[in-house]
C-alpha cells in the first residue's frame, strides 16, 4: 500500500502549497482522492500515471477538494481516454462537472459515470475481489464524507519445500492456493495447512477530511494501519475548531489512540503557521506514531 500526497494545506493554493489530493495504491489500484485545483499539475510531478486512474473520490464539494476535477476531465478526453471514469462524491458533484462540459462544448469522449451520495450512514461504495471502500461520514460545514479503503483476505502462499516433498504437480498449485486440500495419487489427503503459508494481514486506510472531532467514527476505523485525519488547527486555535468545523492536531491524535491505528497521518494545514513541525509535536503528546503529510512526499506500508 503506498500514499502519494499530491496537496494537503487548507484553503488556497500558494506557490509552494496546493489543496488537498491523494493517490493511494492499493491491490493493483490508483484511487484519486479529492482533487483540489492544481490536481493534474501535482499528478505530472509525482510522475503518476493519468490513465492509470479509474476511480475518483471527492470527499465534499468546497473549493479546495474539488475544484481541479474540471480541469482533471478536460485533460483526460485531450489525451485520447477512452476507459470508463467513476466518479464518487456528493449529490450535486454530477451538475457541476457537467455544466461546466456543456458550456465548454467538452463532452467527454469516455464514458463518466458519477455515484452520487447523499447517507449519512456508512455504505460500501465499491467493491471488487481485492478491494473494498466504505463512506466515513463526517461533520463538516457541507455534506462531507470520509473513505476507508480495505483490503480483502489474499490468497494463501505456497510451502515450495513441503509441495516438492509432496512431489505435487504445478497444475494444483492455484487449488491449492485457493485453499483447497490435496489428494495424491495413492489416495492420502494432504492438508491445506501443511502445504501452505498463511497470507499477509490484509491493510485498511481511513481518510477523514474535513471534519469536527467526531469520536462517532471510532468504531468504523478500529485498528486501521493508517489513518489520514485534518489538523486544521493547533490547540492555540481550538476556538476556531468549533466554529469552522475543523480539527486541532490534538483532536486527531486523540482519535487515532481511542482508535488503535497503526500509523497517523496528518494533514489539511491552516497556513497561518511556520512551521508544520507544530502539528507533529502537539499530536505526539497524546498519541506516538505520528507522520507529517507534505506535498510530494509518499508514504509506503
Amino acid at each position: 500500500m503506498k500514499l502519494h500526497i499530491l496537496g494537503c494545506y487548507a484553503a488556497t493554493p500558494r506557490t509552494l502549497t496546493n489543496p488537498t489530493s491523494q493517490v493511494l495504491e492499493i491491490k493493483g489500484h490508483m484511487f484519486l482522492i479529492d482533487c483540489g485545483e492544481g490536481t493534474q499539475v501535482q499528478l505530472r510531478k509525482n510522475k503518476i500515471k493519468f490513465s492509470r486512474i479509474n476511480h475518483i473520490f471527492i470527499s465534499h464539494l468546497h473549493g479546495d477538494h474539488f475544484f481541479g476535477l474540471p480541469g482533471l476531465i478536460s485533460t483526460f478526453r485531450l489525451l485520447g481516454r477512452d476507459k470508463k471514469m467513476h466518479i464518487y462524491g456528493p449529490k450535486g458533484v454530477k451538475e457541476a462537472i457537467t455544466l461546466l462540459l456543456k458550456l465548454g462544448d467538452s463532452w467527454t469522449n469516455f464514458p463518466l459515470i458519477f455515484h452520487e451520495l447523499t447517507s449519512k450512514e456508512t455504505e460500501l461504495i465499491y467493491k471488487d475481489d481485492k478491494v473494498s471502500v466504505e463512506t466515513i461520514p463526517l461533520n463538516h460545514r457541507v455534506y462531507t464524507n470520509g473513505f476507508l479503503f480495505k483490503e480483502k483476505l489474499g490468497e494463501r502462499k505456497l510451502n515450495i519445500e513441503a509441495v516438492r516433498n509432496y512431489k505435487i504437480d504445478t497444475s494444483s498449485f492455484q487449488n491449492i492456493k485457493n485453499g483447497k486440500d490435496i489428494t495424491l495419487e495413492d489416495g492420502s489427503v494432504v492438508s491445506n495447512i501443511e502445504l501452505t503459508f498463511d497470507p499477509p494481514k490484509p491493510k485498511a486506510y481511513a481518510y477523514c477530511s474535513d471534519t469536527a472531532y467526531m469520536p462517532e467514527i471510532i468504531s468504523q476505523i478500529k485498528a486501521v494501519d493508517v489513518l489520514y485525519h485534518e489538523s486544521t488547527f493547533l490547540d492555540s486555535e481550538e476556538h476556531l475548531s468549533a466554529k469552522t468545523k475543523h480539527a486541532t492536531a490534538k483532536e486527531a491524535a486523540a482519535i487515532a489512540k481511542e482508535a488503535e491505528v497503526g500509523t497517523l497521518i496528518l494533514g489539511h494545514y491552516s497556513t497561518r503557521y511556520k512551521s508544520i513541525e507544530l502539528f507533529k509535536e502537539e499530536a505526539q503528546t497524546i498519541f506516538e506514531n505520528v507522520e507529517l503529510a507534505d506535498d510530494g512526499k509518499v508514504f509506503e506500508f
